[in-house]
């Protein structure tokens, strides 16, 4: 049987789903959408391979963004690491990482407008703090060492203990933070910047399927092989050509990001010199018409993903172990797993969202696939390692229910609480899609130009991410889950 605590915490999330199901909107507006799923999914056989070349230049950007994002965003992520424990760090990387990649993408248009520099800068500040934060959870892992190693040097101590010792955790996790870089890379095309999203957006709005499912295939090959051309042998020669390839920095105007942080940002009322009740009214309007409704969808959407996600991990993560399925089986369900992890959350929203019209429902679609393949591919990790008494029963679905899932599903629990400031990280930006979650106005703010306003509801977002990072930390806590995230394969952050 589940632990009385993990059982406890599933009913809780379970209720606040179920009631958060009665008040999204799940409606499906096109008038034929089986018809368009029937036709995206056709046209994956009228892919015409001559059309690849004109798209080589926008798949060596999407690399290069990421090669160069990653490089800076590691090396500043680990010099934070070692002094994470300050407060002010942690709350200043708190807020960075709170603020998705699309988020400040938009933001610096604003400043440097479109070009290389713009997307640089949009990944490598929340990388920055993501990579920060998980590199010091690593190092904090790894102080195993008795105090008399330690020694009077805390430098000497790092570079000659800890360091060594969790190198290749670092290593691994870094992996699979450029596979992340190169998916926000690649969405970062649907706000202008010249990526392969760029061409896939453009492909979607059009109904050139066939040119989608060539993106896509070509991005899907690029994840694949990420540890054939980017290892040991490979990964100087590569940021080098990462680097002669980038151009288009544009024109760094400090002017700009002067008038940027010293007025565009600033409240009108108080840019105006407003006596200070009018301050208040600006805010009180805000507040009353874009944040409370804001603020409430974007919980519903990550409420209601998150035990989506949940159902789908807890239907796959058979599919892909060895205790259930056979080698065939579970190398189809793998690579099944792979293209729905591998594939952006925004990206399966922005599909779904012209097969079904605007609603919670692309989005949730897309959140529930994305997060469920990689909560679902773990746990099909975790159940390998399971040792079974002799005795046990051979029966497939005894097994799962009265064998497997009450030995992992504490750790379950904890994966999923891993991703649920993701979830809402995403659940904020898809708004930019129609949904009026917070990045819904945020993205409204930007096209009229109201900066401040912008500002505002982007400093309610961090509070939400925040406020949320705290509460599952908590979970976690209360669980008392031994196993820690960076020692299951660092996929979850």
């Amino acid at each position: 049987m589940l632990q009385s605590k993990s059982l406890n915490v599933s009913v809780i999330f379970l209720a606040v789903a179920v009631v958060s199901f009665i008040f999204a909107d799940f409606s499906i507006s096109t008038l034929e959408p089986f018809l368009e799923l029937k036709r995206f999914s056709l046209a994956l056989f009228e892919i015409n391979i001559l059309e690849v070349p004109k798209l080589i230049p926008a798949l060596f950007t999407t690399i290069s963004i990421a090669v160069v994002a990653m490089l800076v965003s590691s090396i500043i992520g680990f010099f934070l690491a070692l002094i994470f424990e300050n407060f002010f760090v942690r709350i200043t990387l708190a807020f960075t990482r709170a603020i998705h990649e699309l988020f400040w993408a938009l933001i610096f248009l604003q400043i440097f407008g479109l070009n290389t520099l713009t997307a640089l800068l949009a990944i490598i500040l929340p990388y920055s703090a993501i990579l920060a934060k998980v590199y010091a959870e690593i190092l904090q892992e790894h102080d195993t060492f008795p105090n008399e190693l330690k020694g009077k040097s805390k430098v000497s101590y790092y570079l000659y203990t800890k360091i060594p010792d969790a190198f290749p955790h670092l290593v691994a996790y870094t992996y699979y933070r450029f596979e992340c870089a190169l998916r926000s890379t690649a969405i970062l095309g649907f706000v202008g910047i010249t990526t392969l999203g760029y061409y896939l957006s453009s492909s979607f709005m059009q109904g050139y399927y066939n040119e989608v499912w060539l993106l896509l295939i070509m991005f899907y090959i690029i994840i694949a092989t990420i540890r054939w051309w980017v290892n040991k042998y490979t990964v100087i020669p590569v940021v080098v050509a990462s680097l002669f390839y980038l151009d288009d920095f544009g024109t760094v105007s400090f002017d700009n990001f002067i008038r940027f942080i010293t007025s565009d940002i600033v409240p009108h009322p108080i840019r105006t010199d407003k006596p200070f009740s009018e301050v208040i009214a600006w805010f009180e309007s805000i507040f009353k018409e874009e944040i409370l409704i804001g603020v409430f969808n974007t919980i519903l959407l990550t409420q209601i993903s998150l035990v989506l996600t949940a159902f789908l991990a807890l239907a796959t993560f058979p599919l892909v172990s060895k205790k259930f399925t056979n080698k065939f089986v579970r190398t189809l369900s793998h690579i099944f797993l792979v293209v729905l992890r591998s594939t952006p959350e925004y990206i399966l929203a922005y599909l779904f969202l012209q097969i079904f019209g605007p609603s919670m429902l692309p989005a949730a679609l897309a959140l529930m696939l994305h997060n469920g393949a990689i909560i679902g591919f773990l746990m099909g990790q975790q159940t390998d390692e399971i040792n079974f008494r002799l005795d046990v029963t051979k029966k497939k679905n005894e097994l799962y229910l009265y064998e497997v899932l009450p030995r992992i599903y504490s750790q379950f629990l904890a994966f999923l609480f891993y991703r649920w400031e993701i979830i809402m990280r995403e659940s904020a930006i898809l708004g930019i899609l129609g949904v009026a979650t917070l990045g819904f106005f945020i993205d409204s703010a930007i096209a009229d130009f109201r900066l401040d306003k912008m500002m505002l509801l982007l400093i309610v977002t961090t509070i939400l991410n925040i406020c949320i990072d705290l509460i599952s930390k908590k979970s976690r806590d209360y669980l008392k889950v031994e196993k820690s995230i960076t020692s299951c394969g660092c996929d979850l952050k």
